[in-house]
């Protein structure tokens, strides 16, 4: 029984020591090192705050500088859109010109047809009045055989000039019908 007891009393003890806390001994801090770690602590957020407005000033940069792309762009957009109703314009302009130019042309060629027409006429007429002329004189025997000569190389003259015109009329309607 002795026995018992003291196998009780070491269990006994060896439990105490199991549940025993552990007490902490609270260690001197010195006042200058808390001031110190106070003041990085200052410093610290100083700097974090610091970091945070620079943060917000280049985001804040960042988007006026996007503004001002967005902005150099639309106007630059403008700028392309003026320079293209400038060349759409200037190309309408040149058609409007280039149809004018051709009204132009084609009126000059009907002017010419016209006017070579009338020469034509005109010395049509002339041609029939020196032919009766000078079938009338030739009919009353006062011409002579060189007189008649001359009259038959006038009248071959005027026929020639006449063939001559024809050639033009045939030439500006060519070219007319060519301009149509």
């Amino acid at each position: 029984m002795k026995i018992k007891f003291i196998i009780i009393a070491l269990l006994f003890v060896s439990f105490q020591n199991l549940y025993a806390q552990e007490t902490v001994t609270p260690v001197a801090t010195d006042s200058l090192q808390i001031k110190a770690m106070q003041l990085e602590n200052q410093q610290a957020q100083e700097k974090a705050k610091l970091e945070q407005d620079l943060k917000n000033q280049k985001q804040s940069l960042k988007q006026q500088e996007e503004a001002q792309r967005k902005v150099d762009r639309a106007a630059n957009d403008a700028k392309d859109a003026q320079k293209d109703a400038d060349r759409e314009r200037k190309k309408y302009e040149k058609a409007n010109k280039k149809m004018e130019k051709e009204q132009d042309r084609l009126s000059d060629a009907q002017k010419k047809l016209s006017k070579y027409q009338d020469k034509k006429q005109d010395g049509q007429r002339e041609l029939e009045k020196m032919q009766s002329k000078f079938e009338r004189a030739k009919s009353r025997g006062k011409l002579t055989p060189v007189e008649i000569e001359k009259g038959n190389v006038k009248i071959t003259k005027q026929q020639l000039k006449i063939s001559q015109i024809q050639e033009d009329i045939d030439s500006a309607q060519k070219k007319l019908n060519r301009l149509n």
